[in-house]
């Protein structure tokens, strides 16, 4: 009896999934066809599309790196030519901004927008900074993100967007609050803008917070100074 039973119960089950079959076997076969299409297609584009254009933008970025690096360290009156450099190229080897039309979605296309946004800040193009930068990914590398976020601060304040430059400059101090050095930094230009633009509470604020929260940094040593300008002798 219990056989029986078993055996009408697997019967069952069977009926039902050829049943299901039947009414079912086009959309799976068709959904089944879409997925193995779709995941050729990533393969093919990963492999014959992605992977080459990353290792041509990895070589052709390599010259712009070496100008950028030069840039960085170059006096004030040398920088204007490097960073037409960096951004156009030099004749030969292509630029920032080439690489990133052509490179588009690549790391180095990606590092070519902070580079961009950078020398474009150096030219006086602030508008040019900000978009570059904005664009630019910083992959969980805090350092990079507070410096671009600092410039975009730079560019907007440029600009006299002085509410986003604040905003900029304090989000430059917040990426990594456990990064004395930068965070007190940024967290200190913030405080001296706040107080250049008349916005003195704001300021005061922002200066007994680098004493709170970093209070080992070389910023907190200044912050008694400044905030006895405003007003402030609070301990």
């Amino acid at each position: 009896m219990a056989d029986r039973k078993a055996l009408t119960k697997e019967t069952d089950v069977v009926e039902k999934a050829r049943t299901f079959w039947l009414l079912y076997n086009k959309p799976i076969s068709y959904i089944g066809s879409a997925i193995i299409i779709l995941f050729i297609g990533i393969m093919i584009y990963k492999y014959m599309f992605k992977v080459p254009a990353q290792e041509k933008a990895d070589k052709v970025v390599f010259v712009t790196q070496k100008y950028y690096t030069d840039f960085t360290s170059a006096t004030d009156s040398t920088k204007i030519l490097l960073a037409t450099k960096v951004l156009n190229g030099d004749g030969v080897n292509p630029g920032a901004l080439k690489i990133i039309n052509q490179y588009s979605g690549t790391p180095a296309a990606n590092l070519c927008e902070y580079y961009a946004g950078s020398c474009y800040l150096q030219l006086g193009q602030f508008a040019k900074a900000i978009k570059y930068l904005k664009d630019f990914d910083a992959n969980g590398a805090t350092q990079i993100k507070s410096r671009a976020l600092g410039m975009m601060g730079d560019a907007s304040a440029e600009l006299n967007k002085n509410d986003d430059a604040l905003d900029y400059y304090k989000k430059a101090a917040n990426v990594n609050n456990k990064d004395d050095y930068t965070s007190s930094e940024f967290l200190f230009r913030a405080a001296l803008f706040a107080q250049s633009i008349g916005k003195t509470k704001e300021a005061i604020d922002l200066f007994k917070e680098i004493k709170t929260s970093y209070p080992q940094s070389e910023r907190a040593g200044d912050v008694d100074r400044y905030l006895a300008r405003l007003g402030d002798f609070s301990e």
